[in-house]
């Protein structure tokens, strides 16, 4: 704006004083809502907001709230220099800016030590998404910050493109539009640095899983791994490319998006996954693909009436992907159920539903485990919830959706009012009642014990019986029929009843009346699977459905809580938080249905506002004063206006605001004073003052142009001549002459210092001290990197600590020693490489209390012939066996264990064992054993570290001379070749052809393993 003045503060930072955009009021309109002069009307309302939106400026103010309107496309405000301008400053001192809020909520975190809370509501497309993104930006690009805690940041941000894939999708008001609630945490170390998040998210839309409305599209994976996924992996996953061949993708006719890249998207989510640590993208795709699949399978009838399964292919891909347990396949093609044609094909989608639902919960619950800290810290958390819907058909969705931002709606009029009354209180002025609409009779309406319509539908679903929507209806209508928000077409009166259907009812909320149609209200509600199905999916070989569908909850006999219910009681917990933390508000606007930039649609605009309640805030915010600032930047903007306080004030702040508003000739009805603030009840009073400061600024001008030069140049000799003398006496001894210089020399350093410090133990880097900060910086620098190595550790968890102690080990044993060793150094280590049920059920009776805790399949090789056989080799915690399918082959003890040697990464390993077993039900071995293993850094790792002989392992190449039988021995040569080979060489020999001739040896006292 031309008009704009700036400011330059000490720090060189230019400032844009918001007041000054007061003076291109009637082109711009006004920045806060709260300076209308006509604050009662909603036409004046929406014309500030046309104004605004039609010069780009897409951020208002209502008080403390921030109003953003979408533009629908780039804009250039977002920069890390527009991050810089916010960062720090006061949040009326420059323009507003979802910046400027993220800042306030920050440093209130900061100073004041209370956790914060960030609310963003509005309809689907309004932008809710993307300012929560901002937001998150802002905190990772301002925020102090190591290595890694980058990381942490990344994975924060990363967790928005996988939650959008399996959460948002296309709907008729939006290409992206959420489908969930979410409740993001970040948490704040004492630094101000973010270190750790948690995600809470709210009612999945999960029957878009089986159906939608034409127009709009299933969730975004859907689409992604369709068009993103390899040729390989949908072979794999027995998918086609086209979406139209399944029954769940094309309800809606629409499988693709001029604005929508699915297959670029595809290539950011399976980014996101592997920055966020997921190692379970090829199960949870299986998953993905099962649903398809599972849509695909229909049902007929046969000759008696019974209903089957009819299609044949698509049910052996539910089986073949590994989603759905083997059950599904093994009665194929003669699957019977006892159900009907119209049950059959609502259980398949119940099942679809829950499958993804819970796949969704799971989804959640790994990004939690990837970003949370246990340790208590600061928190700011943010709220993006769906805002007011009111479509043409509304639904049990809608109806749930609606009660959620009533209760927001409460919560929020709570705060505020509790915000200004608190701020009055502390400033001594008199509070003042505020009268406002209280939607708790709305909220007791839907929720109340016993007669609200929550309780009701309940009791409906679980009424023995014949029950149905309708008789849920009626049941309404004895129970609620009088109550001023609630009204049926057997209740109202003839105007009414043309505008509604039989099947509806409609309530009154706060921001305006909505017909819900009764229909799926029972079976959205009850939103049961079937216990058979939950009984198979336990069974599933798919490690996520197996925890998802725990057999605990098979074998519990409670009844679960109504999805009505269990939504009821999220949304308690929800107030429970928030009402505990220090609000913010975003209040998102879509300014046309099109999405198209510069287009400003009134009437839908005035629908949001209404739905929004952005009145009902107005008119809370300005029942008071209507506008506030601190004594020193009222003074010091507006002292020009007063010859008493121009060009500077000596007294109490109190006392210059009296008297420059004394001159200004301000009425007593027009302004209070507080302890620390000037209260001004009306707009026009501070425009009246704003235009008179514009009018003055030629006068300010002028005297500033004559100001005394001598003044300032004499101060800049104060400064330097002490600067000088300090640098001439740098080498002696602190003293008067010096200290000035030296002072600032070791302030130089440390600020220095504080900017370079090392980000992770692995950064050697430290800045040059000055002579006289050696000693210092040398306990520093062991301070801070003690510091860094004790909140990794702390960080770790219990599984990575597991991991890296034994790669640790892993790396003493075989670094330097083994040419392949890094090359598997990034390979993780697993807990056995045998399933449980891998393990015969007779071995484990054998080995009775000594639980397996390693198992791998292992090729050993005759004595003579050196013919292959597969085995098991498994490891207890004071033994090893090598098995044969039922039987116990060979016992080796820990205890027994001398020394450790191996060969390299052909695998091959030779086991001494020339004594007898301890065990008299294991026969004694015969000689020694060859054996070839895929994981041999891994075993031998896991076998040092079980029988505590780490130190005992020795690398040597050559050759080695092992016992063929009793008395008998044997030499084995390796020799360098292209591929593994193991047979019997010229002379005799055991021969063994690998990349990396060495050898792996242990020793056993008792025999050698």
């Amino acid at each position: 704006m031309h008009s704009r003045k700036t400011e330059v503060d000490v720090e060189g930072r230019v400032r844009l004083v918001m007041e000054s955009a007061l003076t291109a009021r009637d082109r711009v309109g006004v920045q806060d809502f709260v300076l209308l002069e006509n604050y009662n009307s909603e036409a004046a309302f929406i014309e500030n907001l046309r104004r605004r939106f039609g010069e780009g400026l897409i951020y208002t103010y209502i008080g403390s709230v921030l109003v953003s309107v979408n533009p629908y496309k780039e804009l250039e405000i977002y920069s890390k220099q527009q991050m810089e301008r916010y960062r720090g400053v006061s949040f009326y001192e420059i323009s507003p800016h979802i910046y400027a809020l993220s800042d306030t909520a920050y440093r209130a975190m900061r100073t004041e030590r209370k956790d914060q809370c960030i609310m963003i509501s509005g309809e689907s497309g309004a932008g809710k998404t993307e300012a929560s993104k901002k937001i998150l930006l802002y905190y990772a690009v301002t925020c102090p910050i190591n290595a890694h805690m980058a990381t942490l940041g990344d994975r924060l941000l990363q967790s928005n493109p996988v939650l959008e894939a399996f959460g948002n999708a296309k709907t008729f008001r939006n290409d992206n539009s959420s489908r969930f609630g979410k409740y993001m945490g970040v948490q704040f170390d004492f630094r101000g640095a973010p270190v750790g998040g948690h995600i809470l998210n709210y009612l999945l839309e999960k029957s878009r899983v089986v159906h939608q409305n034409h127009g709009e599209r299933n969730f975004h994976i859907f689409y992604q791994l369709l068009d993103g996924g390899d040729d390989n992996l949908l072979t794999t996953l027995a998918l086609q490319r086209n979406p139209q061949n399944y029954s769940y993708l094309v309800k809606g006719n629409c499988p693709r998006l001029s604005s929508v890249s699915d297959k670029n998207n595809w290539k950011v989510v399976m980014k996101a996954l592997s920055v966020i640590g997921f190692a379970e993208e090829e199960k949870l795709l299986s998953i993905i693909a099962g649903v398809l699949h599972l849509g695909n399978t229909q049902f007929g009838e046969g000759e008696e009436g019974e209903t089957c399964i009819t299609t044949e292919t698509h049910a052996t891909n539910v089986a073949k992907v590994r989603t759905f347990p083997p059950v599904f396949l093994d009665v194929y093609p003669v699957m019977i159920t006892p159900l009907n044609f119209e049950q059959a094909m609502s259980a398949r989608d119940a099942l679809a539903k829950a499958v993804y639902g819970r796949t969704f919960t799971w989804l959640v619950e790994k990004i939690n485990q990837s970003v949370a800290l246990t340790t208590p810290y600061d928190f700011i958390g943010l709220l993006d919830i769906y805002g007011f819907e009111v479509l043409q058909h509304n639904s049990f969705e809608q109806f749930c959706i609606n009660y959620c931002n009533e209760k927001l709606q409460q919560l929020f009029i709570e705060l505020t009012l509790r915000s200004e009354q608190e701020e009055y209180e502390a400033e001594g002025i008199a509070w003042e009642t505020v009268q406002y609409f209280d939607n708790k009779i709305i909220c007791d309406l839907i929720e109340e014990k016993h007669k609200g319509i929550i309780s009701t539908l309940d009791e409906e679903c679980l009424r023995p019986g014949e029950t149905c929507d309708a008789s849920f209806l009626e049941k309404l209508e004895d129970t609620l029929g009088g109550h001023p928000h609630f009204v049926t077409h057997k209740l109202a009166n003839g105007k009414t009843r043309k505008a509604m259907g039989r099947e509806e009812f409609r309530l009154l909320h706060y921001a305006g009346e909505v017909n819900y149609n009764v229909n799926g209200f029972l079976d959205k509600n009850n939103d049961l699977l079937n216990r058979n199905l939950k009984e198979v999916m336990c069974q599933s070989h798919n490690q996520i459905v197996s925890y998802c569908f725990r057999r605990e909850e098979v074998m519990d006999q409670k009844r679960p809580e109504m999805a009505a219910t269990q939504f009821k009681n999220n949304l308690m917990k929800l107030m429970e938080i928030l009402g505990s933390k220090e609000p913010s508000y975003v209040r998102c606007l879509k300014p046309n249905d099109a999405k198209q930039p510069g287009r400003f649609d009134e009437v839908l605009i005035r629908h949001q506002v209404k739905y929004l309640g952005l009145m009902e805030n107005l008119r809370v915010r300005r029942a008071g004063f209507a506008y506030r600032r601190r004594f020193e930047a009222f003074l010091q903007r507006y002292k020009p206006l007063c010859p008493e306080t121009w060009p500077n004030w000596h007294g109490r702040l109190a006392d210059g605001v009296s008297t420059l508003v004394n001159h200004l000739g301000y009425k007593a009805e027009e302004y209070k004073l507080g302890r620390s603030k000037i209260f001004i009840r009306f707009p026009k009073t501070l425009f009246t003052t704003e235009d008179a400061l514009q009018a003055k600024k030629p006068e300010i001008g002028e005297c500033k142009n004559g100001f005394p030069e001598w003044r300032c140049k004499g101060r800049l000799l104060v400064i330097i001549l002490p600067f000088i003398k300090g640098f001439i006496y740098r080498h002696e001894d602190y003293c008067p002459e010096n200290e000035y210089f030296l002072d600032h020399v070791r302030y130089s350093f440390l600020k220095n210092l504080r900017k370079n410090l090392p980000r992770s133990v692995l950064d050697k880097t430290w800045p040059t001290p000055p002579p006289s900060l050696v000693e210092a910086s040398e306990n520093l620098w062991r301070m801070h990197m003690r510091n860094m190595v004790v909140k990794y550790c702390k960080r770790v968890q219990p599984e990575w600590r597991k991991q890296m102690i034994q790669k640790v080990a892993a790396s003493e044993i075989f670094k330097d020693q083994k040419d392949s060793y890094p090359q598997g150094v990034g390979r993780l280590f697993l807990d056995s490489r045998l399933e449980r049920e891998q393990i015969n059920l007779k071995v484990v009776q054998t080995l009775g209390s000594d639980k397996v805790q390693y198992g791998v399949p292992v090729v050993k090789y005759d004595r003579r012939g050196f013919k292959p056989r597969p085995r098991q080799l498994l490891l207890t915690n004071t033994f090893a066996v090598l098995v044969d399918k039922t039987k116990i082959k060979q016992r080796i003890d820990y205890a027994a264990l001398r020394g450790i040697v191996r060969h390299s990464s052909d695998g091959c390993l030779l086991v001494h064992a020339h004594a007898a077993t301890l065990n008299p039900a294991v026969p004694p071995p015969q000689g020694d054993v060859v054996l070839h293993c895929d994981h041999v850094i891994e075993l031998v790792t896991k076998l040092a570290m079980m029988a505590s002989k780490v130190n005992y392992v020795n690398i040597n190449p050559g050759s080695i001379t092992f016992a063929v039988a009793r008395g008998k021995e044997g030499i084995i040569d390796f020799v360098r070749g292209s591929e593994l080979k193991v047979a019997k060489g010229k002379r005799g020999h055991l021969l063994v052809v690998s990349q990396w001739p060495f050898v792996c040896h242990v020793w056993s006292s008792q025999g050698d393993f």
